[in-house]
């Protein structure tokens, strides 16, 4: 990076460095706060020295591009510094999931071949003892691993300048930690240079002040996460989300953009004191992830002031459709269109596009793409469909219909999709009638094994609070409602649904409960 080179020069580059970013802000607005947790705060000049000294150390200790490391901890100031002070030395950084299973985990350490592993206290007992071959350093100063302070280079250390290529690792997300077989998507500093561009249309900016309560392990978090910083803005990170603290806190610091799932969307809009405060700061509210039920997009939109922005698409990458709900009130039913350089097609089950207008497996083309599963080159494979003229696009196992005003109305997950009788039911359209129902707080649909059908649809209800709708009611309530070939089988009621930490159902331990008895 040329030192002289301002940041519009810099972002309007086809290519660049995000931790050349940091070093840009270090120069033009030293004083600006750029991270900030419940314990801490740094500014980008503390945060530019700072990734110097984490980038020198992991040259000291041999680490080079394409070399990885892990982290497993709790979003706070000093991991994301590690994260960018990886980025700055050109290392792949693997975030892991706290919440995997200790097995998962030494797993995802192999997988990603990672030379270092930094944690903290409360991840000790998951992490297990440490593996002989990975060193484990400790971001809070526990006995989980070597002090952090200690390993650090020493105040003034510069590391030896770096010059990664679009495809790159920029980090290694995975896509399951807390069941199956993990797998490694490994994501290119192109893939994130893209959304930094995109970052343009949103707003951020040096007065950007973003809440994020979701963790730094997800690429969720990420897809705002970087842009903020990419721009000069603030980042506020919560290592755990409560509605109540989320809603101080955006009050008191006049927060301008945020990242929230829908489940969270869900929480804070039921919360008793929401209107209460003063929100009128917000400037985008952005939302991935899961499906994002048009009621509570347009909840969202009647009593939270700004921008609401849905983004689709896979942490693999491949193609991105975005609803800027503000804007498009009626659709609030789809996820919107293909974004700017994103080709996204629908195919059928022999691979075939699909005519105008009928359903299909939605894949997607863009620079956006992971550049594979990690050392999975067969599953790297099994997730790609090549076009007739040889173009790569991803997979998504998502069902969906484009309306004749190239709006994506999804459907279901493919692997989700319950064939009764050789009918397709898809679990959402159950699942929106079966919301209709005053006493219904969350719902789910899955599909499990029937002798007479092959497969059949059972219901898993949250009740509201107080409410003793008896399941035997609901059940013939949303049955009156559905086709014959769709209606439910059984509905048993739940004190809450298994979600992962960024609010996906976890339809499989359902299945798996059932299949328990």
């Amino acid at each position: 990076m040329s030192p002289t080179l301002t940041l519009p020069d810099a972002i309007a580059q086809d290519f660049g460095l995000i931790a050349d970013l940091i070093q840009i802000h270090a120069v033009e607005q030293p004083d600006s706060l750029a991270l900030r947790d419940s314990e801490r705060t740094l500014t980008y000049s503390g945060l530019n020295a700072l990734m110097d000294r984490v980038a020198a150390a992991l040259q000291r200790d041999g680490l080079a591009v394409d070399d990885a490391i892990a982290i497993c901890a709790w979003s706070s100031v000093t991991y994301a510094t590690v994260f960018l002070g990886a980025l700055r030395a050109g290392v792949a950084v693997a975030p892991l999931a706290p919440g995997s299973t200790p097995e998962s985990l030494a797993r995802m350490q192999r997988d990603a071949q990672a030379k270092l592993v930094f944690a903290d206290a409360s991840t000790a007992d998951v992490l297990g003892a440490p593996e002989a071959c990975i060193p484990r350093i400790a971001l809070d100063g526990s006995d989980v691993g070597r002090a952090f302070d200690d390993w650090l280079a020493p105040e003034g250390a510069k590391p030896t300048r770096v010059a990664p290529e679009p495809s790159s690792p920029f980090n290694i997300i995975y896509s399951s930690g807390t069941t199956g077989e993990p797998k490694g998507i490994v994501q290119g500093h192109g893939m994130r240079w893209s959304h930094v561009k995109r970052g343009a249309r949103y707003e951020y900016g040096p007065d950007t002040v973003t809440l994020l309560s979701t963790p730094l392990y997800s690429n969720t978090t990420l897809v705002v996460f970087f842009p903020t910083l990419a721009f000069g803005g603030q980042v506020i990170l919560m290592s755990k989300f409560d509605a109540a603290a989320y809603l101080r806190l955006a009050q008191e610091s006049r927060v301008t953009h945020t990242m929230l799932v829908p489940v969270q969307y869900q929480r804070l809009m039921a919360h008793p004191a929401f209107d209460a405060h003063d929100l009128s700061s917000f400037q985008y509210k952005f939302s991935t992830s899961a499906p994002f039920g048009a009621a509570l997009k347009a909840d969202v939109l009647k009593r939270w002031p700004g921008g609401l922005v849905e983004f689709y698409g896979m942490t693999e990458g491949g193609g991105t459709c975005i609803l800027e709900a503000h804007l498009h009130p009626g659709k609030l039913h789809t996820v919107g269109r293909p974004a700017e350089g994103s080709d996204i097609r629908l195919i059928d089950d022999e691979g075939r596009e699909v005519p105008a207008g009928g359903d299909g497996e939605v894949v997607g083309s863009s620079a956006g793409m992971m550049v594979g599963y990690h050392r999975q080159p067969e599953k790297t494979r099994e997730a790609e469909w090549f076009a007739p003229d040889g173009k790569r696009f991803i997979r998504t196992g998502d069902v969906g219909r484009f309306d004749a005003e190239g709006f994506l109305t999804l459907f279901d997950r493919k692997k989700d999709m319950i064939i009764s009788g050789g009918f397709n039911i898809y679990p959402s359209d159950l699942e929106a009638v079966l919301r209709g129902h005053p006493a219904v707080a969350d719902v789910t649909v899955v599909g499990v094994p029937s002798e007479a059908w092959g497969e059949t649809p059972i219901g898993y209800v949250v009740r509201k609070p107080g409410d003793d709708t008896e399941p035997a009611v609901l059940l013939e309530w949303t049955n009156a409602q559905l086709g014959k070939t769709q209606r439910l089988a059984a509905l048993h009621l739940i004190d809450e649904l298994p979600r992962s930490a960024i609010g996906k159902v976890l339809k499989r331990e359902l299945r798996d409960r059932h299949g328990r008895g």
